[in-house]
């Protein structure tokens, strides 16, 4: 078992994923794996638990244990040739976003839909994959040089991603993925982070792919749109689910998840909960009272908002700040993907957009208009090759206006709206080093007395926004916006990335 000391219930909950993948051939105990067993049922477990609970440190941990043991993980941007032998372990998360928090901890983590949807390489340049895995001899390539595959090995050994080591070589995503398919073969173990927001589509997609499935997911966040206030977990028997409850010793200081806890008091008011926050600003920088909401954060992370007309007057006054013309985009303006606007006879064009990162809620920043009309220059965050260029219809909203102005309209492609402001429900999955919360949003949900699944509604709007903080968290309490000090920028987001790919192929699409 692991160096680590537990609490008792991350101890408890270690056994049970242990037991349930010695069932599946995989003995932590022993440290020995038998080949994986074909068909069956998927067996699933769940780990339950709010902010701080241990559920991340408790994840990463299993997982440096099975690759010590020998499990391969799978990362969805290319897999070497199936070894009946080998057990394979995927970590999954339902947003680009989240799986890069994971990786930010060392956990190699990857989309949902890039397991479900894999690359097809040039059989030229999948001989340099072979061979970076240790499955084929160096190869030689017709226009590649020594040094190129050097610098690619290298690359390798510091980071194993094998579109990195090929952009290393001086290769673009164009030149050596020729498209994308849906899983074929299926898959091992899969472990799921944030699976509170995962809907019973996606659950059964993973249930096709892996034979052994484990949840990681906090019962405190928002349900999914459609899912009537419930969680695919809910469903699970009582056996199959392991509570976290102990705040973790390592954040038992941290006043952001002190008053996420402090919600699930069940006699704490709305009132007494901003008296609370007030009296952790006083004490402690990590929590701020601000009058104002700060544009400058907006342009990175956005400031959270629980009703739509707020995301949008907010933006309209982001936009403002930064003297944005009115019919066009400026370099550095955050935005949100809204999901792909394709036909049905386009399916292989929608894969390729989405699993290059460009799904629903993807949080991107402009970076200029592209090399074609209608096509966007963007910077997807938390994407491992996040610089892209893609046909885009960008739509900006207004207040009290129906039809919204669109600084780019491509035939078809992927869709986006503003990101300086998200509501608090799509926030989810994601975090910041720094968060806004709109509090006179929150008040007016409290005022209103809604409820979902058992809980007032302010209560899970409020611990989902304080808990995407990473380090600070800003408490907004007036309808009102501080002027940025500096003007937008993209310099931050200039530094080379691993690898650049490009759409330009969206520009074929007819209608």
């Amino acid at each position: 078992m692991s160096a680590i000391t537990y609490s008792d219930d991350q101890a408890e909950a270690w056994d049970a994923i242990s037991e349930l993948l010695s069932g599946a051939g995989v003995d932590m105990v022993e440290g020995t794996t038998t080949p994986a067993a074909e068909g069956g049922k998927t067996a699933i477990l769940a780990v339950l638990g709010k902010a701080g609970s241990g559920k991340t440190l408790l994840l990463a941990d299993l997982v440096r244990a099975l690759r010590e043991m020998g499990v391969e993980t799978i990362s969805g941007d290319w897999e070497s040739r199936k070894k009946s032998s080998k057990r394979t372990l995927a970590i999954l998360a339902p947003t680009n976003k989240a799986a890069s928090v994971l990786r930010n901890r060392g956990v190699p983590a990857t989309t949902i839909h890039r397991i479900i949807y894999t690359p097809v390489y040039d059989p030229e340049y999948e001989k340099i994959a072979e061979w970076l895995a240790g499955d084929g001899d160096r190869p030689t390539i017709e226009g590649l040089t020594e040094e190129a595959l050097d610098r690619a090995a290298a690359f390798y050994a510091q980071q194993a991603s094998v579109p990195g080591a090929l952009a290393a070589a001086g290769l673009r995503g164009s030149d050596f993925i020729t498209g994308w398919k849906r899983r074929d073969d299926p898959l091992d173990i899969g472990f799921v982070d944030e699976s509170s927001m995962l809907d019973d589509r996606q659950l059964d997609d993973l249930k096709e792919i892996f034979s052994t499935l484990v949840l990681f997911g906090d019962p405190a966040q928002l349900a999914p749109v459609g899912q009537s206030g419930s969680m695919v977990f809910d469903a699970l028997p009582e056996s199959r689910r392991r509570e976290l409850s102990r705040v973790h010793r390592q954040e038992a200081d941290n006043p952001i998840l002190d008053l996420a806890h402090a919600l699930g008091d069940p006699g704490i008011s709305y009132h007494d909960f901003t008296r609370a926050v007030a009296e952790a600003a006083e004490r402690d920088d990590r929590v701020v009272l601000s009058p104002r909401v700060d544009a400058g954060l907006m342009a990175r992370s956005p400031v959270l908002v629980w009703r739509n007309a707020t995301r949008i007057r907010l933006i309209t006054a982001f936009r403002r700040a930064y003297d944005a013309p009115e019919f066009a985009l400026m370099e550095g303006e955050p935005l949100i993907c809204d999901g792909v606007e394709l036909p049905l006879k386009h399916r292989k064009k929608r894969i390729d957009l989405e699993a290059r990162g460009l799904i629903k809620g993807a949080q991107c920043v402009f970076m200029g208009e592209g090399r074609k009309p209608g096509f966007s220059r963007l910077y997807v965050m938390g994407a491992e090759e996040p610089q892209v260029n893609a046909a885009t219809i960008i739509k900006i909203e207004k207040p009290d206006e129906e039809e919204p102005f669109i600084p780019s309209a491509a035939r078809m492609g992927a869709a986006f709206v503003h990101g300086a402001a998200c509501t608090i429900h799509k926030a989810q999955g994601s975090q910041w080093a720094e968060v806004q919360v709109f509090a006179p949003d929150l008040a007016i949900a409290a005022r209103m007395g809604r409820e979902e699944a058992g809980v007032p509604l302010w209560k899970r709007l409020a611990y989902v926004a304080i808990t995407r903080a990473e380090t600070r968290l800003h408490w907004i309490t007036d309808n009102r916006l501080a002027r940025p000090k500096e003007p937008l920028s993209i310099e931050d987001l200039r530094k080379p990335a691993p690898s650049t790919l490009t759409l330009e192929a969206e520009a074929e699409v007819e209608g």
